[in-house]
């Protein structure tokens, strides 16, 4: 199960105590203090594994705590220190206080293994307290707490580019034909319930990562549908792709301002973000060409025909991809069709190119 959102309850190993100790041998008269310190608790860490992609595990785990320290023991000998928790989670995950909702942590880096809890500070024995005055000091000290904190897990997909579109528009067979993924596929909405990430290769040596979210619907943004609640996946992508639907019972106009609206309702941040315009399923009517022309033509997106494209339209200060953007608006619209291949090939490289521009 594709869990993306947590709390769990988190504490640091608490200090071993300080020992009370005289020695006793044969021979020694009035032997002195050899109390040993306690071991100091142990640590918690956070570690990034690419090998995990969801936060399922702490489902079933909400309680997560490292090793107290051991008590120190007679003859100067120290408490073993308490062994440390390393917790893996996948990259993206952001760490939150639950309590006031700040950000503590944001792990992105694979190499990343993160302190997060230090333990207690174990106590000192007896023998740090003898003095000229003192000399058979009869207490240690304890050892100090671990910390505690009730803290919320949120995975966020690092990808560089994210699909935006209503329902059953063509966004997983899209991902299917473009990528290394294979996301459930089937000609009814909602199909994708969770989030999916692939590789697209560009050529031999270039390649980005997609991600498809569950539909957005209108009104989405006030809890409709499922979309909403993982828009939070492609915050992070650099690129935006909007699918519309040539054949879907909203008009082309329509899905576009609804999805904008809706992107734009939740987070201000991501409706600023670059993007591209794909109609899909551009093989279905016959004259899929003339509604295209006609949507970039109502709408002031300041794009040309691709002279070498079929179908496509790019922002005319691009002059292809060679001169400078305005973000504001589409980098390019294009009819793709993921069932006959039509324009695939063009959309990879038309994303790619994008994203490198949008990285500046």
């Amino acid at each position: 199960m594709f869990i993306d959102s947590v709390e769990i309850f988190v504490s640091s190993g608490k200090g071993g105590e300080g020992s009370v100790s005289f020695r006793r041998e044969k021979f020694v008269i009035n032997g002195g203090p050899d109390g040993g310190n306690g071991g100091n608790g142990g640590n918690v860490y956070f570690q990034v594994d690419r090998n995990t992609d969801t936060l399922s595990y702490f489902r079933g785990h909400k309680h997560f705590k490292a090793q107290n320290g051991r008590p120190g023991e007679g003859r100067n000998k120290y408490g073993k220190k308490g062994e440390d928790l390393v917790i893996i989670v996948p990259p993206g995950t952001q760490v939150f206080d639950s309590k006031s909702g700040e950000l503590i942590l944001d792990l992105l880096d694979v190499t990343q293994k993160v302190l997060f809890l230090e333990g207690g500070k174990g106590g000192l024995g007896n023998v740090h307290f003898k003095s000229a005055t003192n000399q058979r000091p009869t207490y240690a000290q304890k050892g100090l707490p671990g910390i505690t904190k009730t803290i919320r897990l949120e995975l966020k997909l690092i990808a560089d580019v994210g699909l935006v579109g209503f329902p059953n528009v063509g966004k997983s067979t899209l991902v299917s034909v473009l990528s290394n993924a294979r996301p459930e596929i089937a000609n009814y909405e909602f199909t994708t319930l969770i989030p999916s990430l692939g590789i697209v290769n560009v050529g031999d040596y270039q390649s980005f990562v997609i991600a498809d979210i569950p539909g957005i619907i209108g009104g989405a943004s006030e809890g409709k549908g499922l979309g909403i609640e993982f828009l939070r996946h492609i915050e992070r992508t650099q690129f935006l792709l909007f699918v519309l639907d040539l054949a879907n019972y909203r008009d082309i106009q329509e899905q576009y301002k609804i999805l904008r609206l809706e992107v734009g309702r939740f987070s201000k941040e991501l409706e600023n973000r670059p993007f591209g315009i794909m109609f899909s399923k551009s093989d279905v009517l016959e004259d899929a060409e003339n509604l295209v022309e006609s949507f970039v033509g109502s709408l002031d997106f300041n794009l040309k025909k691709h002279t070498e494209i079929s179908q496509c339209y790019i922002q005319k200060k691009a002059d292809d991809f060679g001169g400078e953007f305005d973000f504001a608006k589409p980098l390019f619209a294009l009819s793709v069709s993921s069932v006959s291949g039509a324009n695939v090939e063009s959309l990879k490289h038309l994303l790619y190119a994008s994203l490198k521009k949008s990285r500046g």
